[in-house]
């Protein structure tokens, strides 16, 4: 079973991506991208095929046995792209194809070639090319066909077909490309952003005590698919102990009434994800020590967010959720001693064990470096980052009050860097704990 992309992102906007990377590459390189693969679930049943994202950012392409090229400056075709062949047989099975036709005239291709002749026309593209751009690893089984051409070439050097000296990782290079979105893809990701929070709306009307996790996970994904969204991550939808397990995925388990329900669920839409986390009261109202645990935790994502603004740090929302995190721990008792000590030693981390936010975009954890030499990397305009600060206290704590224990909460938003501050794409999604209780009495 497939699943095919139609972006709605132009061919001017894949062009120029392709001419930012040629730029970057040089006139004496050669980049060689390949599709997915397509991967097994069991026997013959194949999973829903997604393409690869480095592949889509530069080609929109989204049927698998493909395979881009870039050659810059070379006179008969800078952009060559292998696909499979119209098979009319095949496409009553599978589906439609674009066939070489189809990848000049609707993928901007210069030229295409059927993928069966990769190997005979391929070495041929890459003579003479002092570098190739290759993201090796990335899909080992055809790391060897790249090798293989490579050496394919040094056997013949003393016939004049001198192989590249060099691979260069094409990861390194496309993934700062990609660190930096443009105005047509933060307007997917808001779409992708807005069809989440009104799944998070939905999930709060649809909880209450004796449903099951799984039938508000039916909620979710019901209302990704009827926007035309999949799911960016399996959803996570734990309720009770089970909101204190990260990544919880059973989903299968009663709702009782007493409990809080965690739901860490975002969808994709055309390639770009969103990732939402909203906690709520599964009867509809907050206990006193849910509410007050809540609170740091909202708290501590606004602080967060309010640090994500250009010439910040990428560690500065991370210390400042930390830092209100610690405080509210202590001012519950939670925690003891002078708020500084506690946040050096690491003592949240019994309750708060993990970082407050990733980069986001084609991937949920998307590609980018967090730190440039040994230095956190600095905010600019068209990143996008998750904020999420939580606060777990299982029941196996010891030394935390009765009332305390189960209780997890986590808060993540979606948030863009812009010229002059942060713009929170997933505020839809109501998060304040009376607007969660009016959404869910609604």
């Amino acid at each position: 079973m497939s699943r095919r992309v139609v972006s709605n992102l132009s061919k001017a906007e894949f062009a120029r991506r392709r001419r930012q990377l040629m730029r970057i590459m040089g006139r004496d390189a050669i980049a060689i991208v390949p599709a997915a693969p397509v991967r097994h679930r069991n026997s013959d049943v194949e999973y829903a095929y997604r393409q690869d994202s480095d592949f889509f950012y530069l080609t929109g392409f989204g049927e698998p046995q493909a395979v881009a090229v870039l050659v810059p400056g070379r006179p008969q075709a800078e952009y060559v792209l292998f696909v499979r062949d119209r098979d009319p047989e095949r496409e009553i099975w599978d589906g439609r194809r674009a066939g070489t036709a189809g990848a000049t005239r609707d993928y901007g291709a210069d030229d295409a070639f059927p993928i069966d002749d990769i190997d005979e026309i391929l070495p041929g593209l890459m003579e003479n090319r002092a570098r190739v751009f290759y993201a090796m690893g990335t899909h080992p089984e055809f790391d060897q066909h790249v090798v293989g051409w490579v050496n394919a070439l040094r056997t013949q050097a003393r016939n004049g077909r001198h192989p590249p000296q060099e691979i260069v990782a094409l990861d390194h290079v496309l993934h700062d490309m990609r660190l930096y979105k443009s105005r047509t893809e933060l307007s997917l990701m808001r779409e992708a952003a807005r069809i989440g929070a009104r799944a998070h709306i939905r999930a709060m009307k649809a909880c209450r005590p004796g449903r099951n996790e799984y039938e508000i996970a039916a909620e979710i994904l019901h209302e990704f698919h009827r926007y035309g969204a999949d799911i960016s991550y399996l959803p996570i939808v734990g309720g009770g102990e089970n909101s204190c397990i990260l990544h919880y995925r059973e989903n299968n388990r009663p709702l009782r009434d007493g409990d809080l329900l965690l739901i860490d669920a975002g969808c994709e839409y055309e390639c770009y994800a969103s990732d939402i986390t909203r906690t709520l009261p599964i009867n509809g109202r907050f206990t006193p020590e849910q509410r007050a645990v809540y609170e740091i935790v909202l708290e501590a994502n606004l602080a967060a967010i309010a640090k994500v603004r250009p010439g910040n740090s990428w560690n500065e929302p991370h210390a400042a959720a930390v830092r209100v995190v610690t405080q509210g721990l202590k001012r519950l008792g939670l925690l003891k001693g002078r708020v500084a000590a506690l946040e050096r030693e690491g003592a949240y981390r019994r309750f708060f064990m993990h970082r407050t936010g990733h980069w986001l975009g084609m991937d949920v954890h998307d590609v980018g470096d967090y730190k440039v030499g040994d230095e956190w990397r600095v905010l600019e305009p068209g990143m996008v980052l998750t904020v999420e600060p939580g606060i777990y206290i299982s029941s196996a704590g010891r030394g935390v009050p009765r009332a305390f224990r189960n209780i997890g909460i986590r808060i993540e938003d979606d948030v863009v860097v812009t010229r002059d501050g942060a713009d929170v794409l997933t505020s839809g999604a109501p998060k304040d704990p009376d607007a969660i209780e009016a959404a869910m009495a609604s």
